[in-house]
């Protein structure tokens, strides 16, 4: 946790590191963090450990680490830190949800060169707003200032979640069959990953500022690219009250081609058809101007996919329908078939 000390020794701040500087940032972001606390909170920011209420028996703990990657060198170029916490947050908040989990509580850690007091701030700020979206409180986290690890002005941002499922409402994957639909979210843009690749086409290649329109959108490419990774938790949630849900996939770094597979029993693969839903156009962008494949494409992006659900042929029209009455916009984007544990796209 992040712990409290007074700077009594300069030569500690000639070196590079400001106590100072990160407890008054810590300070500045207390109430934040106090207001994204559930009734399971037992501890405040500052202790060496946080506490929460363990889950009643009969209950499994889910839990994930990951990180923001490259993006945050887009947002350090944009100046703007507001909204890779949120990022952060929803990304783990998904990848608990496919296994059936809600989230209970969120730890994160931050590592600098020099700590910034309003970097600081703007990233809690961020992490606690999709905390609250969620539903899970910011039990704590670490912040780490260390001069020379770090490029100077850049940071790294990792979280780690934990929820709760109970067990009888685990989801694996195992009951999948052939003839299971395959229901696709839309993503919100890149969400967290692909960022490497994306900054090469779009900085050296192309040439573009972060503050310069992004080619036949009207956005900056620095709103295109630091679009928030969206949270699946309502409507996923809002299904699975109704439909039975045999699966679920993140698509994450791999895209459609490598999470699919992660659901699959043996035996079974998955048929994609690219052609049920129109690929956003940043992802094309960055095909074209960057000369790269289209398998390459839809294992590196999400390519306008982001989250992915197998359900009963016969649930399908029902599954539909209840996530349109949510605002969603879901794609029929394939089916299950018997073969090796995989993903085939239909040409």
């Amino acid at each position: 946790m992040r712990t409290r000390k007074k700077q009594t020794d300069s030569a500690y701040a000639r070196a590079g590191v400001n106590i100072d500087e990160m407890m008054h940032g810590l300070a500045a972001v207390k109430r934040m963090v106090n207001n994204t606390a559930t009734k399971g909170v037992l501890s405040d920011i500052g202790m060496f450990g946080g506490l929460f209420e363990a889950p009643a028996r009969g209950n499994v703990l889910v839990a994930s680490t990951d990180g923001v990657g490259t993006k945050l060198k887009v947002a350090v170029m944009a100046g703007r830190h507001d909204t890779v916490g949120r990022d952060l947050v929803n990304h783990c908040v998904n990848d608990i949800l496919v296994q059936g989990a809600e989230p209970l509580f969120f730890l994160d850690y931050l590592g600098t060169a020099r700590l910034s007091a309003r970097v600081f701030r703007d990233v809690i700020k961020g992490l606690c707003r999709g905390c609250r979206e969620n539903g899970c409180a910011l039990l704590g986290g670490e912040t780490a200032e260390m001069p020379g690890l770090y490029p100077a002005g850049e940071y790294d941002l990792v979280g780690t979640i934990v929820g709760v499922v109970a067990k009888k409402n685990l989801v694996t994957g195992a009951s999948i069959r052939e003839g299971d639909i395959l229901i696709g979210l839309p993503s919100n843009g890149l969400h967290t990953n692909g960022y490497s690749l994306a900054r090469k086409v779009l900085f050296k290649q192309a040439r573009l500022k972060v503050d310069d329109s992004f080619p036949g959108m009207r956005k900056s490419v620095a709103e295109v690219l630091l679009a928030p990774h969206r949270s699946y938790l309502k409507p996923v949630k809002l299904l699975r009250d109704r439909v039975r849900v045999l699966g679920m996939a993140h698509i994450t770094g791999g895209g459609l081609t490598d999470n699919i597979p992660r659901i699959l029993p043996d035996g079974k693969a998955a048929l994609i058809d690219r052609k049920t839903w129109r690929v956003p156009p940043v992802f094309r962008f960055i095909r074209d101007r960057g000369k790269v494949g289209t398998d390459e494409m839809f294992r590196v992006f999400n390519m306008g996919i982001g989250y992915v659900l197998a359900v009963r042929n016969s649930d399908a029209a029902a599954a539909m329908r209840l996530l349109r009455r949510a605002r969603e916009k879901p794609v029929v984007v394939g089916r299950i078939i018997a073969g090796r544990k995989r993903v085939v796209f239909e040409h």
